[in-house]
């Protein structure tokens, strides 16, 4: 096989792999509480390394070429996005990089599963529920119980996540940490789910909840078309790395290996 071939073929899938992660952070620059996605490589090692056969049979020609570079692994920036204004009491946005909301989801069995978002946007169901605008997942108390809210009455939130209504408390939104973030996986509908042993929560100290506000995508949309930008340059170098060597086999192949009669 021809080494340098397959160099630049991991150049153009590594690259359109990054291209793709830019592209859905852009696509998610005006999505309320999104967090965007960092397109991670990682070169990898020449084939004595790799395969362990250290010196015994290494081509040190090839170790200088190195082995290529991997995609991922993927990660999830949680910076915190800019708090806007809505004037709604039941939008609310979590100040600070801390802390997620607590909603449940339908499993595959039917039975509920837990998931987490930064997309404070809830609303009112038919059954008086407390919801997210996107999916109509039940958001949880701090009992992990869906939230009723009465049939009439103004709804408030305090800044501890105390929803009251006629003067009285009905319940707490549940606002928890998880610590293993790297476990985090995204699910989409802007929902995240844990990847790990147990639910992943731990308590969530002193959070601070602002009603009639939420919070904006973090994604910086001049960064992520300025990233786009160079995947798009670094396929089209390695893909005409590919034609130079495309061209030198054919010249091995059809000039330098002619054998005159």
């Amino acid at each position: 096989m021809n080494y340098g071939l397959y160099l630049s073929a991991s150049g153009v899938l590594t690259n359109m792999y990054r291209q793709d992660v830019f592209a859905n952070n852009l696509a998610n620059a005006s999505t309320v509480g999104f967090k965007r996605d960092l397109a991670a490589i990682s070169q990898r090692d020449p084939e004595s390394i790799e395969g362990g056969h250290q010196l015994q049979w290494r081509n040190d020609l090839l170790d200088e070429l190195g082995g290529g570079v991997f995609a991922g692994p993927q990660h999830i920036s949680f910076a915190q996005g800019a708090l806007e204004k809505t004037n709604n009491p039941l939008d609310v946005a979590i100040d600070g990089t801390d802390g997620f909301f607590v909603v449940s989801k339908p499993g595959d069995g039917g039975q509920q599963e837990l998931r987490f978002t930064r997309d404070g946007r809830f609303t009112r169901d038919a059954q008086g529920f407390l919801v997210t605008t996107i999916g109509g997942l039940n958001v949880l108390d701090n009992e992990d119980r869906p939230i009723q809210l009465l049939e009439d009455g103004k709804v408030s939130v305090t800044n501890d996540g105390r929803i009251r209504q006629n003067g009285e408390e009905i319940a707490r939104i549940q606002v928890t940490n998880i610590a293993a973030r790297d476990r985090l996986r995204k699910d989409g509908g802007n929902l995240l789910k844990y990847e790990g042993s147990g639910d992943g929560r731990s308590a969530a100290g002193n959070i601070t909840l602002r009603s009639g506000f939420v919070e904006s995508s973090g994604v910086d949309p001049i960064r992520e078309l300025l990233g786009l930008i160079e995947t798009t340059m670094a396929i089209q170098q390695n893909a005409q790395m590919i034609r130079h060597h495309d061209q030198i086999m054919d010249r091995a192949v059809n000039s330098l290996g002619r054998v005159n009669a």
